[in-house]
C-alpha cells in the first residue's frame, strides 16, 4: 500500500476527535478522514478493507445512506454535489471496533501510531462523559440537599452544562425568485 507521506508527524487529539462523528447512534470515523490520518488514499484503505471484507462486520464499519451522505455534507459546509467532489460512492463509516480493526490491514509504522491517537481520542471522549454523568449526579444530590433558594444557581448551572442548540444552516448563494423560474 502506498503511503502519501512517513514524515507526517500524528495529529493532535482534538484533531482526531473533531473527526469523529455520530451517526446512527454510534461513535464513527468516515472513510476518508481515517486515510487522511494514516497518510493513504481513501482507495487504499477501501481496498486493503475489501481485501479483509471477513474483518469488517456490518457492526465494524457500514456506508452512508444517501439521507446521511446529505447530512453529514451539510454539517462539513461541503457544498458541492457529489460529482463535484470526486465521491463515486458514499463513505463508508468506521465504529471504533472497525478503527481498531483497521490496523491489522493497515500496516505501516504511521498506521500503528495513528490509531494508537485514535483508540485514545474514542478513550478521552468517554471519560468526558462519564465526568458529565458525574458532575450531573453530583448536581443533583447537591440541589436536593439545599433549600429552595439556591434553585436560581441550580437552574444556570444546568443551563450551563447543556449543549448549545443547533441552528439550521442557511443556503450560500443566490435564490431564484419562483416567478421567474
Amino acid at each position: 500500500m502506498q503511503e502519501k507521506n512517513m514524515t507526517r508527524s500524528v495529529p493532535a487529539l482534538s484533531i482526531i476527535e473533531n473527526r469523529i462523528l455520530v451517526i446512527r447512534g454510534h461513535k464513527v470515523m468516515i472513510d476518508s478522514h481515517l486515510a487522511e490520518l494514516y497518510g493513504v488514499t481513501t482507495a487504499a484503505l477501501n481496498q486493503a478493507v475489501s481485501r479483509n471484507k471477513t474483518r469488517f462486520p456490518a457492526d465494524f464499519m457500514f456506508q452512508l445512506t444517501p439521507a446521511e451522505l446529505a447530512n453529514w455534507r451539510s454539517q462539513t459546509v461541503i457544498s458541492n454535489s457529489g460529482a463535484k467532489m470526486g465521491l463515486r460512492r458514499s463513505p463508508y463509516a468506521f465504529t471504533e471496533q472497525g478503527i481498531a480493526m483497521l490496523s491489522t490491514v493497515l500496516r505501516s509504522k504511521r498506521a500503528i501510531q495513528v490509531n494508537i491517537g485514535i483508540m485514545r481520542a474514542f478513550v478521552a471522549m468517554r471519560e468526558a462523559m462519564i465526568a458529565h454523568k458525574e458532575l450531573t449526579r453530583q448536581l443533583n444530590g447537591m440541589e436536593k440537599k439545599y433549600d429552595a433558594q439556591f434553585k436560581i444557581v441550580f437552574d444556570a448551572i444546568r443551563q450551563l452544562m447543556e449543549p448549545p442548540p443547533v441552528q439550521p444552516k442557511r443556503s450560500i448563494g443566490y435564490i431564484v425568485p419562483k416567478d421567474t423560474q
